[in-house]
């Protein structure tokens, strides 16, 4: 288990990128950018963490999206040595959850290393300029639910930033580490 560290500083532009996703199409940020802001979250297949918090991941999403914020998650892991994480699984993950935005494939980790992601989930929330304004969690749950009155972190952090407004309340993400390669 991976707990995230404020390793990008909030101001920090979002690193450019081209990946392919699983609907076949390649993405570059300004494909996925918002409006009103974007968000870019680091998750993978296999992870406990992720497995847990993926259908309220997705009604988040599909929520921002409608109010003008770009999504998108990337796969970053080793799926040599994490097969569960491969380019077809990836697929198969997507299709079974109903992902409504794109799900890229990082698979040399470039993207990972540059974004500075620590952990799947890792969620990085940027405004219109796409500049960060909120690095953390999607909310208090971990690999149980949140309690029924929990805040949805992301979605309030993501609607003060499309506002102009600062986002409260900063929480690191906590899961499974980014599987690297050897080097």
């Amino acid at each position: 288990m991976a707990a995230t560290a404020e390793s990008t500083p909030l101001g920090t532009p979002a690193p450019q990128f081209r990946l392919p996703a699983t609907d076949g199409k390649t993405y570059a940020l300004q494909d996925i950018a918002g409006s009103k802001g974007t968000v870019i979250v680091f998750i993978c297949n296999h992870c406990p963490y992720v497995k847990a918090v993926i259908d309220r991941l997705v009604q988040d999403a599909n929520a921002l999206m409608a109010e003008g914020i770009g999504f998108a998650a990337i796969c970053s892991n080793d799926a040599e040595n994490y097969p569960d994480d491969s380019f077809d699984n990836m697929k198969r993950f997507a299709e079974k959850h109903g992902f409504s935005f794109p799900y890229l494939h990082d698979e040399d980790q470039s993207v990972a290393r540059a974004y500075g992601a620590m952990c799947t989930p890792d969620f990085f929330g940027y405004d219109a300029q796409l500049k960060l304004r909120y690095r953390g969690r999607l909310d208090e749950g971990r690999t149980t639910p949140p309690p029924a009155n929990a805040r949805r972190e992301l979605v309030e952090a993501m609607r003060a930033i499309a506002q102009g407004r600062a986002s409260s309340g900063q929480m690191p993400s906590v899961g499974c580490s980014i599987k690297w390669k050897a080097a």
